[in-house]
């Protein structure tokens, strides 16, 4: 098991500020359409699970998505906060939010299918299909 790491961060304006606790240093990308339309590129995260403690959270808008995720913003200068699923509350900080990304490694990307031609990276991550990530979210025990 990987010792959990405290980080922290704000957004661009400073009105919404958060701590959280990871349980590693990874970070994972996203190219789902949705989520490039949400912020122009592809959604980059630190899964922080329901660890997130919000300051200004009245600075903070939230929009519904999908059936099953929604997205937080700053309502005073509009940086992504984060992407949330509804029943668990676990929760997707921006990557560009947080304060010290040291030691932190891409280490999954998903929807891969669903990227565009005119980025890629280069790092060896695991990638996920549209489809097997959906998986992942409706799978039951």
């Amino acid at each position: 098991m990987t010792e959990a790491v405290d980080i922290s961060g704000k957004c661009l304006c400073g009105a919404v500020s958060f701590t959280a606790q990871t349980a590693s240093r990874h970070c994972g990308v996203c190219h789902f359409g949705m989520c490039r339309k949400w912020g122009s590129g592809p959604f980059m995260e630190i899964e922080c699970g329901t660890s997130v403690q919000f300051k200004g959270e009245e600075n903070i808008s939230v929009f519904s998505s999908s059936e099953w995720g929604e997205r937080g913003f700053c309502a005073k200068c509009g940086s992504n906060l984060f992407y949330r699923i509804k029943e668990s509350g676990s929760t997707g900080i921006a990557a560009g939010l947080v304060d010290d990304m040291t030691g932190f490694t891409m280490i999954a990307q998903v929807c891969i299918d669903d990227k565009p031609d005119y980025y890629s990276f280069a790092e060896q991550t695991r990638e996920l299909t549209c489809q097997q990530m959906f998986d992942l979210f409706t799978a039951k025990p």
